[in-house]
């Protein structure tokens, strides 16, 4: 089993940009594909990025292709979320998720979120 703790988010005006980390618990970090979800106001919670355990493969939804970027550095158990070129409409809470599945098959643990507010 694996606990994830979201932190980075915060309030950034159009344009700007963020650095979303996501720390695990947990000796096999390694194992896990991990991703990252966006639940905006009102809205479900979609997918927004995912990277293979051996961190060769990186899968990102169509809306955010080019702008953000998922790594994962191992050695410190953590994923991150780069954001540049952010829009008003990235505004949510993002979670980060892990499985044994695969990057894209369903995520067994979540994180309890982090707030990104993009401001006009």
């Amino acid at each position: 089993q694996v606990q994830l703790v979201e932190s980075g988010g915060g309030l950034v005006q159009a344009g700007g940009s963020l650095r979303l980390s996501c720390l695990a618990s947990g000796r096999t970090f390694s194992s896990y594909a991990l991703g990252w979800y966006r639940q905006a106001p009102g809205k479900e919670r979609v997918f927004l990025a995912a990277i293979s355990s051996n961190g060769e493969h990186t899968y990102y939804a169509d809306s955010v292709k080019g702008r953000f970027t998922i790594s994962r550095d191992d050695a410190k158990n953590t994923v991150y979320l780069q954001m540049n070129s952010l829009k008003p409409e990235d505004t949510g809470v993002y979670y980060c998720a892990a499985t044994l599945r695969g990057a894209l098959y369903e995520y067994d643990y979540w994180g309890q979120g982090t707030q990104v507010t993009v401001s006009s």
